[in-house]
């Protein structure tokens, strides 16, 4: 079988390298261009193409492949495979292949269509996610579904560990669905649109916390935008990324935002239903992520009970 693979990111490499190891000819690898990254906005390929390249497989960058799809065409595949490409595909591309274009999408379909389905199940709460397997339309993930795999979130589940659970899992499960596409013995089936929810990427609104939320909540945000983007609140004028909290089980009558109680290693926040989240990690402007411990002894030796998070923001 003739392969075309289509993937951006960490998450797409390896759907990509299970590709070769289970001996399919992929005989092109399409990716994002070269993007600037870091303070020195040094031009870095994203992680696809650095894997194909040591694959030995050639690589095409286009800038928008809805102007540049014809180049796809000189390779005659069999079949597209794309796994977070991060950008649409046109009809014209679509119909290329003789058994179609599939997409390795990290959500149970219909649910969390969009960029960002692991961050935005994990925000939610939800006790499962899982990978489907699906044929590509011109909508935005509302191809015919060939495959899925569900797998539980964890109470501690980052986004990072669940992406990481869920590339391996996509990997596995294309590796599983492919043979009987090509055989013929898989029926694809349509999404239910009354059960269709969406996950567009995550905005900068959705990175601040917002202490009138029951702790339970902040907890799954915070833990939903580590690694990245990281939730943030603000204290006397200055950010601070928080990295990891717990839900303290304790109750306060106290505005949401206040720092009710202060520990050698952790301080407690009131929120929203008077509940309390203990916060363990933190990350103030300019400095490293470190251990609370770390930050009352020197970014955070002025904070006491009493002071206000997130209240630098409040006449929004």
């Amino acid at each position: 079988m003739k392969v075309i693979f289509m993937g951006t990111p960490d998450f797409a490499v390896p759907v990509l390298t299970g590709l070769t190891e289970e001996g399919y000819d992929v005989s092109l690898v399409v990716t994002q261009p070269d993007r600037p990254k870091g303070r020195k906005r040094t031009l870095t390929p994203p992680p696809v193409k650095t894997a194909a390249e040591e694959l030995g497989i050639p690589v095409f960058q286009p800038e928008k492949i809805k102007n540049e799809w014809q180049e796809i065409e000189k390779y005659n595949p069999d079949i597209i495979v794309t796994a977070a490409f991060g950008q649409i595909l046109p009809k014209e591309l679509l119909d290329i292949p003789p058994l179609g274009c599939i997409n390795v999408h990290a959500s149970l379909l219909p649910k969390y269509r969009g960029g960002a389905p692991i961050h935005q199940s994990i925000i939610d709460g939800e006790k499962e996610t899982g990978i489907t397997i699906m044929y590509m339309a011109e909508k935005l993930d509302a191809g015919d579904i060939l495959s899925q795999r569900a797998i539980p979130i964890e109470k501690t589940d980052t986004t990072g560990t669940m992406h990481d659970k869920l590339s391996m899992v996509g990997r596995e499960l294309l590796l599983e669905t492919l043979p009987q596409l090509e055989a013929g013995t898989i029926t694809a089936e349509e999404q239910d649109e009354s059960e269709v929810t969406y996950a567009p990427n995550i905005s900068k609104e959705q990175e601040e916390i917002r202490w009138e939320r029951p702790a339970s909540s902040v907890y799954n945000q915070v833990r939903g935008l580590v690694p990245w983007p990281v939730a943030y609140t603000t204290w006397e004028g200055n950010r601070l990324k928080i990295w990891w909290t717990q839900e303290s089980g304790l109750t306060s009558e106290a505005s949401p935002g206040t720092v009710v109680k202060i520990e050698d290693d952790a301080f407690y926040v009131a929120c929203g239903e008077n509940t309390v989240l203990r916060i363990d990690e933190i990350q103030p402007s300019g400095k490293k992520r470190m251990d609370v411990k770390t930050f009352l002894l020197g970014a955070g030796k002025n904070l006491s009970e009493g002071a206000r998070l997130g209240a630098d923001n409040e006449t929004r």
